[in-house]
């Protein structure tokens, strides 16, 4: 696959922020580029456009299936597998979503949860620290039940939502 300069300042980016947001360079490339494609795209092909490693493109493209931002499929007449990204930015971006919350804060709720049970009968502990504790765990359960609730509302009526920006403080603190 040839790349151009547009796209090449894309993939590099892509990959510089994938390391600011936890994700590993090539990782956030490989994504990049089968974002980019206008085709599926072998794992050979993808090491040999982005000059990565077979090994490293192998256990990246299975990262990014487990975030299901990645999918195999299968072109006629070509035993090897293929690989095409999600292309809907939303969808994109809601299953980022997701499995952040799943790898991240659904974690850190039951940690919480079971600190702040532990700190109920716990002598040594502070009640500044026990009310510290219970107030992170109510942030953090509002944030996931906030989450739920944004992520059943209907892609239109989030993007508006998104568009109305701080206009909607207006209505909500009538």
């Amino acid at each position: 696959m040839k790349l151009t300069q547009v796209m090449e300042r894309y993939i590099l980016h892509w990959g510089e922020m994938g390391t600011r947001w936890g994700v590993n360079r090539s990782v956030a490339q490989i994504h990049a580029l089968l974002y980019l494609s206008d085709r599926s795209l072998p794992a050979d092909e993808i090491a040999d456009t982005l000059g990565i490693a077979r090994s490293n493109v192998s256990t990246s493209l299975r990262e990014l299936q487990s975030w299901n931002l990645v999918q195999l499929s299968h072109v006629m007449r070509d035993r090897r597998d293929h690989f095409v990204a999600k292309e809907d930015t939303w969808e994109i971006l809601m299953t980022i979503v997701e499995g952040r919350k799943r790898r991240e804060i659904d974690p850190t709720i039951a940690m919480l949860k079971e600190c702040a049970a532990a700190a109920e009968t716990d002598r040594e502990t502070s009640e500044v620290v026990k009310e510290r504790i219970t107030r992170m765990l109510t942030f953090m359960e509002t944030l996931a039940n906030w989450y739920e609730q944004v992520r059943r509302l209907p892609k239109p009526t989030l993007v508006k939502l998104m568009n109305l920006g701080a206009r909607i403080a207006k209505f909500v603190a009538k």
